[in-house]
């Protein structure tokens, strides 16, 4: 067993060179110092007091330090888990009351749980049966959600809280005009300063500087202020060790956004490793690793009065692009969170919650990605229509809703697309030993007699009677001149007990009307399951064939050299 890929961490910081920290030092700082509003802001999203957004920050960020197999992947609070927390733990308590704070952080303790089984068992690739499609849908939806629902405090109107768009828009229009000047000015302002900062350079720590703007803003014309509604007192203090208390009907209740989390939660951190990846050579993301290391987060995490984090787009960006090359960064941003923890939280009294209305806005309505969805419509119109359904479905039914709307959906696309693959007649190419598909090859021979016919998928029992119907179809053109079937199996990497007995029926009702049937680049797991099915007790050896060529050659002039070849090779295979 290699300790190394257990704990990931060994395999860097043994051989930790001094040249490393000064970059890491850099990110970590960097991260830190974006982290610690966006923290506080997540937190209000997720319905807690703002310090469980640094309690975040801390050991969930030391936990993937040591198991994260990504070096410079931001783990903690983030914007769209805030809201699913919210939305999920809404339904049970009031938000911000001691039930409600309770509730959350074992709902970190189950989606940890969940996730750590996940990768104990390499079972990372459920969570793919969510495509790229549904994950911008799903995530391009919940971005405005999550900008429209702080519009209470941008605006400083206490408007409806919910994760259906039209509830709270239609909320907006009808209280509007009640909005808050003062509130609303800072607001914007904020959201001006944010975006020529990100627009001179994203490095620039855009949050902390608006942050500094609000508290200075407050402090010294407070007095001309009042109708601002400011963050006030925040705790100081590590949080204290302790098991969240639960039962099992709570967690029968959350059990359903549990599993939310756990898929938005590994998806989002696994295309930002894998994003990463391509960027270095260093370090493969591994997975499997990775939903360990979130569960463990996410378990330690909730013992120290963490609620469900993951990983952030924005915070990894800016990592990267600050130079970090290790973990060290994520322990270096720890620890600015516990000197703020300890000792700098009565700076925030006076930060005005419109501030972190504005940096929350900013940050999620860069996730809408209008780039994918143009993209997809020129690429794939099936895909932009399951990104659109799904982006739909989550806007207006909610999110658990829009989750289930996508995975459902994911998993009819792939049905669909697995029982009809694309099939196609193949001709022979003028001077040449190979064969091509006749609808793209203008100029391949087609021979009335013979049919090249090549299936681009496993021949499993969703398809068939696909293949069989699409086979009896190309044939019947041939009429009564066809003699020969030749089935192109290079693209057929293996096939179960119905595809073995659709063939056996196939070639017995051929071998009828006096065609033969032979098989070209068969692959060893397709031979492998044709040769257990009984096939040879129908036709023998001499009927598979290198290439296409190869069949059409031997049909032609008897010609064995070649086959003779091939069959001693497989007799050999398979003594």
């Amino acid at each position: 067993m290699n300790i190394k890929k257990i704990i990931p961490i060994l395999e860097w910081l043994p051989n930790y060179e001094k040249s490393l920290f000064r970059d890491d030092l850099i990110a970590g700082i960097t991260v830190g110092i974006i982290l610690i509003p966006q923290g506080i802001a997540y937190a209000l999203i997720a319905g807690l007091p703002p310090i469980y957004g640094l309690y975040c920050a801390l050991v969930p960020q030391i936990i993937y330090a040591i198991f994260g197999s990504a070096r410079q992947v931001a783990i903690g609070p983030v914007a769209t888990d805030s809201l699913i927390v919210a939305t999920g733990v809404s339904t049970l308590a009031l938000a911000g009351s001691e039930s409600y704070i309770s509730i959350a952080i074992l709902l970190a303790l189950m989606v940890g749980t969940i996730q750590f089984i996940l990768g104990i068992f390499n079972l990372g690739f459920i969570v793919n049966f969510l495509s790229r499609p549904v994950i911008t849908g799903f995530t391009s939806a919940i971005a405005l959600i999550i900008g429209v629902n702080q519009f209470r405090n941008l605006f400083g109107v206490d408007f409806i809280q919910s994760d259906q768009i039209h509830e709270v828009l239609e909320d907006i229009f009808l209280q509007i005009s009640d909005y808050n000047f003062h509130t609303t000015i800072i607001g914007l302002i904020a959201i001006i300063i944010i975006l020529i900062f990100r627009k001179i350079d994203k490095r620039i720590p855009n949050a902390l500087i608006v942050v500094v703007f609000g508290i200075v803003t407050m402090r010294y014309f407070g007095r001309n202020l009042l109708d601002v509604p400011i963050v006030k007192n925040i705790p100081s203090g590590l949080p204290s060790f302790g098991i969240p208390e639960f039962e099992i009907e709570q967690i029968r209740e959350l059990f359903p956004i549990a599993l939310t989390l756990v898929m938005v939660g590994y998806l989002e951190t696994i295309s930002i490793g894998k994003s990463q990846e391509t960027k270095q050579d260093v370090y493969k993301v591994r997975p499997n690793q990775e939903l360990i290391s979130l569960g463990l987060s996410n378990i330690v995490g909730s013992l120290f009065k963490s609620f469900p984090v993951a990983s952030s787009f924005s915070r990894s960006a800016i990592n990267l692009e600050s130079g970090a090359k290790t973990g060290m960064a994520a322990l270096i941003s720890v620890v600015m969170v516990t000197i703020t923890l300890l000792f700098l939280t009565p700076l925030f009294y006076f930060l005005p919650k419109t501030i972190l209305a504005a940096i929350i806005i900013v940050a999620v309505f860069g996730l809408v990605s209008f780039k994918e969805a143009s993209f997809l419509w020129r690429a794939n119109n099936l895909d932009f229509w399951l990104m659109i359904s799904t982006f739909i479905a989550t806007l207006f039914f909610g999110i658990e809703y829009g989750i289930s709307v996508g995975v459902g959906l994911s998993l009819v696309v792939l049905i669909f697309r697995t029982s009809r693959p694309y099939v196609a007649e193949l001709g022979k190419v003028p001077d040449a030993n190979f064969y091509r598909n006749k609808e793209r090859f203008e100029e391949v021979i087609i021979e009335d007699d013979i049919l090249v016919f090549r299936f681009d998928a496993q021949l499993f029992y969703a398809n068939a009677s696909y293949f069989r119907d699409k086979l009896d179809e190309m044939a019947e053109k041939k009429g009564k001149a066809l003699k020969l079937i030749v089935l192109d199996s290079e693209s057929i990497n293996r096939t179960d007990s119905t595809g073995v007995e659709i063939l056996k029926e196939r070639i017995k009702f051929y071998q009828k009307k006096g065609v033969l049937f032979y098989f070209a680049g068969a692959k060893g797991p397709l031979r492998d399951a044709l040769f257990k099915g009984g096939l040879l007790r129908i036709i023998d050896v001499n009927h598979f064939f290198m290439r296409a060529n190869d069949a059409v050659k031997f049909f032609r002039t008897g010609d064995r050299k070649t086959q003779e070849k091939y069959s001693k090779y497989i007799h050999q295979a398979y003594k």
